[in-house]
């Protein structure tokens, strides 16, 4: 079964995470794509406080950088993990990585060969049509120069995270310009992907623009 876990706050929603686990905790392992940090130190503190969290909880977790790896290195490393976890941090920056490390080539093999997606905030915009949303509020910068902004298209919609009713109006404005559906995440909400049925779960209901 093709399963993807789309969150804005990471393991603000771990319940969820346990929910779909084929087996323990403790017996699976975890790829933390750390690579969107890297232009945006603050993040640091939240990939560290979600890979304590997974380690709380049993999960063997690995940092990686895909920057770092050719496409043929990357396969031979994420073959060995169960769960796929993309975190968040710059989505422009993230991208470019993905495509030029040719992880946008694999991940779709190995999610359908099993293995679970994680992707939080970043992690989660680069599986909808577009990226757009990541600029939406101006807290992502561009810096990379990134002209097209075609994410995977694992989902058929937009995702906007981090969202809180603040939000509301750029929200409004931004997705009526888009030819995408736009949805909504709070950092206690995620979307679940099973093959091609996707579902919102934790925090209801789901804001609607």
């Amino acid at each position: 079964m093709k399963t993807l876990l789309l969150t804005s706050g990471g393991m603000d929603v771990q319940a969820e995470l346990l929910k779909i686990l084929p087996k323990p905790a403790h017996q699976m392992k975890i790829a933390q794509i750390i690579t969107a940090s890297k232009p945006e130190p603050e993040a640091a503190f939240y990939i560290k406080k979600d890979h304590d969290a997974m380690a709380k909880l049993g999960f063997k977790v690995t940092d990686i950088d895909i920057e770092t790896q050719t496409i043929k290195q990357l396969e031979k490393t994420l073959a060995n993990f169960d769960i796929i976890c993309v975190q968040g941090g710059n989505t422009f920056y993230l991208l470019k990585a993905v495509r030029e490390s040719g992880f946008d080539q694999i991940i779709e093999k190995l999610i359908n060969e099993g293995k679970i997606y994680m992707g939080i905030s970043a992690g989660s915009i680069i599986m909808c049509p577009t990226i757009e949303t990541s600029g939406w509020k101006g807290g992502d910068r561009n810096e990379v120069g990134l002209t097209d902004l075609t994410g995977l298209a694992l989902v058929p919609f937009n995702i906007f995270v981090h969202y809180e009713p603040k939000w509301q109006q750029i929200v409004q404005k931004e997705s009526a310009k888009s030819k995408y559906p736009t949805r909504l995440l709070t950092n206690s909400q995620a979307f679940l992907v099973q093959n091609d049925q996707v579902t919102l779960v934790g925090e209801q209901p789901e804001t609607k623009i």
